[in-house]
């Protein structure tokens, strides 16, 4: 589950190996664990209307500049 971290953790902090996610960094953590740092208002659910499409957009003359 892909979450954004609200509250700032300590220097030196690990999440699963790897230095906490600074304040408004996304992180993809297990379901339960992401559902607990959501319910402790230490971070907010990313939802799929968030994410960056991964669709490319074609260069037509369209996206060309004038």
């Amino acid at each position: 589950m892909k979450i954004r971290m609200v509250v700032e953790q300590p220097e030196g902090a690990i999440l699963n190996g790897e230095p906490w996610p600074g304040v408004g960094e996304e992180a993809d953590v297990p379901t339960a664990q992401a559902a607990h740092l959501v319910a402790s208002g230490v971070a907010e659910e990313v939802t799929a209307d968030e994410r960056p499409s991964r669709r490319r957009k074609s260069a037509g003359p369209e996206s060309e500049a004038p």
